[in-house]
């Protein structure tokens, strides 16, 4: 496994007029979790994109060590294309063997989609297709948001460990969930509304 470390220093996240979060902070290294939890808005999302780079902070700041892979609502897979097809442009693109592509198929039971056209996925068949992305991008960062949406016992149970064996290889994952998540040691912090003091 790539050497990996995500720290965040006392981050702040504004929408609109909305101060959500600030003073957050945390660093984890190799073999770490950590939960995010709180209600929905509360910010999670906001803060996933934040640690992926794809927003900015209102204050604070971001160090990364090591690739990075994001599984969220958005799973970078062509609608357009059929499942199969499009998990094997993400093989090539990650220059990922088919070994690990079969891997991610099996273990995610993706195997009886691979002909269903991306667009005509339920919400549960897109989650595991964006974990199976993740898999081949063979990146030891992984933030993964809401990963159980949409999901049956059976399904979370497997995502679940996946992640479980990524941190034992010594990878990284930051979970954003307000579903409970099942993975021993993993830190949790709780995202609260932000209460602005009077000057």
């Amino acid at each position: 496994m790539q050497a990996c470390r995500l720290a965040a220093l006392d981050l702040a996240c504004r929408r609109g007029d909305r101060v959500l979060f600030r003073g957050l902070g945390f660093t984890l290294g190799p073999g770490e979790a950590l939960h995010l939890a709180g209600p929905n808005g509360i910010g999670k999302s906001s803060l996933i994109r934040i640690l992926a780079g794809l927003l900015r902070p209102y204050a604070g700041s971001v160090t990364r060590e090591g690739a990075l892979a994001l599984a969220d609502e958005r799973p970078a897979l062509d609608g357009h294309l059929t499942l199969g097809r499009a998990l094997e442009f993400w093989c090539r693109f990650d220059r990922a063997d088919a070994a690990t592509l079969d891997a991610a198929i099996i273990s995610l039971g993706l195997g009886d989609l691979l002909d269903v056209p991306v667009r005509f996925l339920s919400t549960g068949q897109r989650k595991r297709a964006a974990l199976a992305r993740t898999l081949l991008a063979g990146a030891p960062l992984w933030l993964l948001d809401e990963p159980l949406n949409g999901l049956d016992t059976a399904s979370a149970a497997t995502v679940e460990q996946l992640v479980a064996g990524h941190i034992r290889q010594g990878g990284i994952a930051v979970i954003a969930s307000h579903q409970p998540f099942a993975l021993a040691g993993m830190a949790r912090l709780e995202l609260a509304a932000f209460e602005p003091t009077d000057a």
